[in-house]
This record gives structure tokens, C-alpha cells and sequence, in this order.
């Protein structure tokens, strides 16, 4: 199939030390031809050998656009599949625009974001689910994450999803082979075994689908509130995580107002804080605002710490805090335990079943403990890529989700005694939504929405 010749510039848009503009398609090597000058030789870079790097110049006729690096990867041993130039030029903006001008006035044309890695998939270098990683390691905002993509973009679910469909496609063809075949091949028990088949395929898919909540996780972060009453320490507390004085400090209860939200890197893992107004009764109409919005992001939040102040007995606003994180993912600060304590850990373990750790944000005593804990809690640990296989992506987690539905409804046809090309239409609903996972069954619609979000020049 013949492509035309897409050109972008691959490195970011600021002054740095080297840039590099990307060629990729048919002409890739002629465009290089018409404006690479080695400096030493004569050859022609579509005469040079493949994976080797050249020192020269491009030039724009008579001028002289800039001293390069030319590496050469040829078809079909590139990224993209194609004849593949790629020019590292010095890093400053001006001089990677000009360069890059150079190549499309000599026979390229602007690449689209993410059109590099579209050819890799449509070339069939890539499934669409590594496709998809490769953005991910880009926006990657954690070590999780970022190990996460990489073992996609190894092939970790596509060769999960690859070895669910195989199984699927088997019993597709064993029913389809029966029913156009009857007195050679018997389906006599067949049922009882498809439902094993079934079964276990269904636990497959649910156990990805469990793993969708880690994955958002390692992928977004672990969207956290601070709740406590006025004056506990949550900004304290705010303050060391982020380890700056983000939020004003003082002995007055009440003193935060608004919502304070920032993103640490706790022990690899990503936590959106968001420190809210302490939660009390008040008349004070901006301060009962915030105590509003407190309450609506404990509502949503991953991860509630609930900050409670050792050095003062639970009031109602404390047992209003406890009542409405029962059933929440919870850790309990036991804050100010370098003073005398009132409320102690038996009083607090009394009055709820959650974590609970003695915590000091003047002698910043808890902080590794706390993270222990939110990895335990999450993580289960420390997370391996070797085995285990994490589901990032929404539109993966969506198809799933379709997978299971579709083997639930075999199940249902079997027990209900419907004959078995009931069970091969869903079978195959089944192996086309796992397909698309992979992008074995997708629309051009789709593909061109999920490369759109890519960066230029990848």
C-alpha cells in the first residue's frame, strides 16, 4: 500500500539541547536525498545502509539550515513500518522550525498528532492496546504508571487478550463444525462442558475488570480528602505531603475556607490531596460553604484521612466525620502525639474498624507509616508487571465489561436449554469486543479519535 510522507517534529517545543524531526513513508528517503549533505562521501541516503547514522548537513538549496545527525531505518524495520529518517538537529525552537519547514517544502507533509503510531498500528506493528500505552508512558505521572505502559507496550494485554480469544474462536468453530456436520461430530454433554469453558472465561474477564480500579489508580492517582474537624491538622498535614506551606496554618479553627488540591508522589505511588475546610456546625455562611464541599469530595474521594486531634475529646462533628466513613477506604491520624493524649487509640478503635496511626505534624513523625499503609491498602504491596496484567484505559475496561455480559448471556442460554447456535452468537459478541480491545475490530472512527489525542510527531 502506498503511503504518502508525513514529517513533524518529535522533541518538545523549547530550547534544549538537541531536537529531532521525523520523516516517515515512500519518499522518506528521497526527501532526505534532496536536503541532506553528508560531509564526508557521496552516497545518497536512499544508497546508505539501513540503522546507520550519518554526520552532515541540510541545506535549502545554497543555505546551509543546520549541522545534523541523519539516522536511516528502512522498511519494514522501523517504527511506523515505513521508510523511517529521523534528523536530530541542535535543540533550539527557531532552528527545529526551520528544518522542519525545509523537509515539507522538499516533499513531506505535517504529520497529524499521533500519525506515526496510527501507521505502527495500521502496519501491524503494534495492537491498539499498545498503541494506546504509548501515550500512557508519555503522560505517565508516577513510577506504577509508567511500569504499567511499559509492560503493555511489551504486550501484556495483548497477549491476555490474544489467549481469551483463542479460546472462544475454538468453541465458535467446534459449534459452527457440529451444526453443518451433525453425523460426524457429536454435541452429546457439549453443554456441560462449554459451560465450564464458559465459566472460567467468565473469571478471566472479571479478574481484568478488578483490576481496572488499581489501574486507574497507577494511572491518575488516588483521589484523597483530608477530613477532620477545625484545628486538627489537616494543613499541617497538607504541608508536609506536599512539602511546602501550601496551606495557611494557624490556631484559629476554621481557618481554611476554600478547597486546597495538590498531586504528590507518595513512595511511587500518586495521590490528589485535597485538603478540605474542617467539618463542623457553623453560622458563618462561607465557612458552611466549604464544609458543604467538604462533605460532596469525602463522597467521591478513593481515599479519606481523617485527621483527629489526640489532645481533645470526639465532639459531634468528630462522630459525624467517623459515621460517614464506615464504608469508605479510610486511614485515621491520631494527630498531636507528642502531647498528652485524651482521645486515644482504644477510643477511636471503639468507634470504628479502620487503620489508625499516631501521627505528630510538629515532630513529622507517621508520614512513612501512612505510606506503608496507602500502599498496602491500594497496592497490595509492591505491584509486579511480570504476571499480573493492569487495565488503564477506559475504553479496555468498557469492552470488558461487554465481554462479560455477552458470556453471561451463553450461560444463560445453556441453562435455559436453547439450542446451540444461541450459544455461538454470543460466543462471537464475545470475541469481537475482546477484538477491540486489541483493534481487530474497530471502526474508522475510533481509531482516528484514539490517535488524535496523541502529541505531534508520535
Amino acid at each position: 500500500m502506498k503511503t504518502d510522507t508525513i514529517a513533524a517534529i518529535a522533541t518538545a517545543m523549547s530550547n534544549s539541547g538537541i531536537g529531532i524531526v521525523r520523516i516517515s513513508g515512500d519518499e522518506a528517503l528521497q526527501v532526505a536525498d534532496r536536503i541532506f549533505v553528508p560531509k564526508k562521501g557521496t552516497k545518497k541516503v536512499s544508497e546508505m545502509d539501513s540503522h546507520t547514522i550519518h554526520y552532515g548537513y541540510v541545506r535549502d538549496g545554497e543555505e546551509t539550515v543546520d549541522e545534523v545527525m541523519l539516522l536511516i531505518m528502512k522498511a519494514p524495520n522501523s517504527y511506523t513500518r515505513e521508510d523511517t529518517v529521523e534528523i536530530d538537529c541542535h535543540g533550539g525552537v527557531l532552528v527545529m522550525k526551520r528544518l522542519l519547514e525545509t523537509v515539507l517544502k522538499y516533499g513531506a507533509r505535517p504529520a497529524e498528532p499521533g500519525e506515526f503510531t496510527k501507521r505502527a498500528f495500521l502496519n501491524g506493528r503494534i495492537d491498539l492496546s499498545q498503541a494506546e500505552s504509548v501515550i500512557d508512558i508519555i503522560n505517565a505521572k508516577n513510577d506504577f504508571a509508567l511500569k504499567s505502559s511499559v509492560s503493555q507496550l511489551k504486550g501484556a494485554v495483548l497477549n491476555k487478550i490474544k489467549e481469551l480469544r483463542a479460546v472462544v474462536i475454538h468453541q465458535i468453530a467446534f459449534i459452527e463444525s457440529a451444526l453443518d456436520d451433525p453425523e460426524h461430530i457429536s454435541i452429546d454433554g457439549y453443554a456441560e462442558e462449554l459451560k465450564q469453558i464458559t465459566e472460567n472465561l467468565k473469571n478471566e474477564v472479571t479478574g481484568l475488570l478488578k483490576s481496572a480500579d488499581n489501574g486507574r489508580i497507577l494511572k491518575e492517582g488516588i483521589n484523597t480528602v483530608i477530613v477532620g474537624k477545625p484545628n486538627a491538622g489537616k494543613s499541617s498535614l497538607m504541608n508536609i505531603l506536599v512539602g511546602q506551606e501550601r496551606a495557611i496554618v494557624t490556631d484559629i479553627a476554621g481557618t481554611t475556607r476554600d478547597i486546597l488540591e495538590e498531586q504528590i508522589q507518595l513512595g511511587g505511588i500518586s495521590l490528589n490531596i485535597i485538603d478540605t475546610a474542617g467539618i463542623r456546625d457553623t453560622e458563618d455562611i462561607v465557612e458552611k460553604i466549604g464544609v458543604t464541599k467538604s462533605k460532596e469530595y469525602l463522597e467521591k474521594a478513593d481515599l479519606v484521612i481523617y485527621v483527629a486531634d489526640s489532645s481533645t475529646k470526639l465532639d459531634e462533628n468528630d462522630l459525624q466525620i467517623i459515621a460517614s466513613i464506615q464504608d469508605k477506604k479510610a486511614i485515621v491520624l491520631l494527630n498531636k502525639s507528642d502531647l498528652e493524649a485524651v482521645t486515644t487509640r482504644d477510643i477511636l478503635s471503639s468507634k470504628l474498624d479502620k487503620t489508625i496511626i499516631e501521627f505528630s505534624a510538629k515532630e513529622n513523625t507517621g508520614i512513612q507509616e501512612l505510606e506503608n499503609t496507602i500502599k498496602d491498602m491500594f497496592l497490595q504491596g509492591e505491584v509486579s508487571f511480570n504476571d499480573e496484567v493492569y487495565i488503564t484505559n477506559i475504553r479496555q475496561k468498557n469492552a470488558l465489561e461487554e465481554t462479560k455480559k455477552s458470556l453471561e448471556m451463553v450461560l444463560k442460554s445453556i441453562d435455559d436449554g436453547m439450542p446451540e447456535d444461541f450459544y455461538s452468537i454470543d460466543l462471537m459478541n464475545a470475541y469481537e469486543e475482546l477484538g477491540s480491545i486489541i483493534g481487530e475490530s474497530v471502526g474508522e472512527d475510533l481509531v482516528n479519535e484514539i490517535f488524535s489525542k496523541f502529541c505531534m510527531g508520535k
